[in-house]
């Protein structure tokens, strides 16, 4: 991925894993690649008064293959599809449960006494 992106974004947590992704979510690929004539390529500002740490980000794992056949791209859109289509169930889930229990800690705190 084009590192030097103001869209992308690293984040290595305690365990050790790596996310690498780009904040537009326009790099199918990734953390391997970004799609040629990104439309959302921006250049980061050049060394504008960051101070940089000595933390070393681990190299990005090596590219498997398929990606050049857009199969890596299919699964991501497959992925994606599944969770678009519970999003709306889980949503209403939620708002029912809040529906349910209108005023929550408040109201169990506050409420009056009998």
């Amino acid at each position: 991925m084009r590192t030097e992106c103001k869209n992308f974004e690293s984040r290595t947590y305690r365990n050790g894993d790596t996310v690498r992704k780009c904040n537009l979510d326009l790099a199918p690929d990734a953390p391997w690649r970004c799609p040629e004539n990104c439309t959302g390529y921006e250049r980061r500002l050049a060394d504008a008064a960051w101070t940089h740490g000595s933390l070393v980000v681990p190299p990005t794992p090596p590219e498997p293959a398929g990606l050049d056949d857009g199969s890596a791209a299919a699964v991501l859109d497959a992925a994606e599809d599944i969770l678009n289509s519970v999003g709306g169930e889980i949503r209403a889930e939620i708002d029912a449960e809040r529906t349910k229990g209108k005023g929550g800690m408040l109201k169990r705190l506050f409420g009056k006494k009998r």
